[in-house]
């Protein structure tokens, strides 16, 4: 436990779509609002926990409280015509199956995995797809416990929220670390793994110990940072402090640091209500004191923080506990995004209005930023060039490594939200990379990587290549 702080201990408590009528601050609603809420929840996932309900929302702001909005299911998540069919559904009586069936067809038609995870994202080895893994950006794989494919409390914003709703055929889960291992020796460019999800710290510590210490096991030179990307912080902070294995998940974290490893906790702070409690201002002190490095990012969500004000104290908390601000995302192209996006322009001017309210030490987030199939693309600023008004962009990440910083220039449009909503300024066609990102769609193409790498240590003689 962090030095002189004090928390009373819980007790995990979690609702689903079964138990909406069960917590009792919802008794305020009349019964169409709860049917609505009901129909809303077959369609998209709901999980809630007692520390959320009880610590985090304050109900006489219901229903525009931020925590509400991003945590219970909303009538305006689901279009007009999907809503009122499955709130007849319901009235009516229908059977399971008829309901899942609708649902079914509903989520089909939310653009379940965008930005290319399950094509271009999942990498191979030996000529077999390896599904429990992603591989988008050069230095960086993403790995999917199959245990950790839940969260304490889910998001209404979730992009991943097809992980939850039984759609087993687009979930990501890998169930050992064999293939993980074997894919980092081949591909010796790799230097980070980031263990996500769902949330990876759902798991008891003992199941998480099943993924970590084979990879400090392996002897894996090229890699040297592991991320854990996980929502307990804000969510179920008691993860760290009171569960009965918090002790554990500390000294698990202090042997991947003593192993020589750069571990960093993703953290998806997405309001600072989350960071008032001081139970998650303890989880973040606790965990700096085990060597971890908290870095924090959220995406820009309408109706939950699309303000500068929120953002600035957002910044201003994470900087005073000791975390690093790191992302301000663009919200996806998926699940109920009419309800949550912000256009383009205002995403850019709300990131710049909070951004000028912080220190240097609170400029270290980027954004807003879009993870786009090609890559995470920001709006770096909007100009006149030319007699042109224009969206300046920048690839902050690029699946070709040499797209990353570098500059191009979109038509100013009001009405995006996207990438896929702007066209290239200046007369211009096609996107600069367009025919080198269409030459990507073959599963070998990540072997440049590891080949350039293989060639860059027998030049160089050493055995981490840091490329520019």
């Amino acid at each position: 436990m962090p030095r002189n702080i004090r928390v009373a201990p819980r007790t995990f408590q979690v609702f689903t779509h079964r138990d909406l009528e069960k917590i009792p601050q919802l008794a305020r609603f009349d019964p169409d609002r709860l049917l609505a809420m009901r129909a809303v929840a077959q369609v998209l996932p709901f999980r809630v926990n007692g520390y959320v309900i009880d610590e985090l929302i304050d109900w006489d702001r219901v229903p525009d409280d931020p925590m509400f909005q991003l945590t219970f299911p909303q009538p305006g998540m689901l279009e007009d015509g999907a809503l009122d069919t499955m709130i007849g559904l319901l009235k009516d009586g229908a059977d399971r199956d008829a309901i899942q069936q609708e649902a079914r067809r509903i989520q089909l038609g939310l653009n379940p995995h965008p930005a290319g995870q399950k094509d271009l994202n999942v990498p191979h080895l030996d000529g077999e797809a390896l599904p429990g893994m992603q591989h988008k950006y050069r230095e960086t794989v993403l790995f999917f416990p199959s245990a950790g494919q839940t969260c304490h409390t889910y998001c209404t914003y979730c992009f991943r929220w097809p992980q939850f709703v039984g759609l087993d055929e687009e979930r990501f889960a890998a169930s050992e670390t064999d293939d993980l291992i074997g894919y980092l020796r081949a591909h010796p460019e790799v230097s980070n793994v980031l263990i996500t999800g769902g949330d990876p710290l759902v798991m008891r510590t003992t199941l998480l110990r099943r993924y970590v210490e084979p990879l400090l096991a392996a002897d894996l030179p090229n890699l040297r940072s592991i991320r854990i990307g996980s929502k307990a912080l804000a969510y179920w902070p008691h993860r760290f402090l009171g569960d009965r294995d918090a002790d554990d998940l500390m000294r698990l974290f202090e042997e991947i640091v003593a192993a020589g490893k750069h571990l960093a906790v993703m953290a998806h702070y997405s309001h600072p209500r989350e960071l008032e409690t001081p139970t998650a201002q303890a989880a973040v002190v606790r965990l700096r004191e085990a060597g971890c490095v908290v870095r924090c990012q959220a995406p820009l969500i309408r109706r939950v923080n699309d303000d500068a004000e929120v953002w600035t104290d957002l910044w201003k908390r994470q900087v005073l506990l000791g975390a690093v601000p790191y992302y301000m995302f663009v919200e996806r192209d998926t699940g109920p995004r009419q309800y949550f996006e912000v256009p383009l322009h205002r995403a850019f001017e709300i990131y710049t209005d909070a951004i000028r309210r912080v220190s240097g030490l609170g400029r270290t987030v980027r954004g807003p930023s879009m993870s786009a199939t090609p890559g995470k693309v920001c709006v770096d600023g909007v100009a006149e060039i030319a007699g042109e008004k224009v969206f300046v962009l920048k690839f902050l990440q690029g699946r070709d490594p040499k797209w990353t910083n570098r500059l191009f220039f979109a038509r100013y449009d009001e009405q995006a939200r996207w990438l896929d909503d702007l066209v290239p300024a200046f007369g211009e066609q096609r996107w600069w990379f367009e025919q080198e990102f269409e030459a990507m769609q073959h599963p070998g193409w990540r072997d440049r990587w590891s080949d350039s790498s293989r060639v860059m240590k027998r030049v160089s003689g050493v055995g981490h290549v840091q490329f520019t």
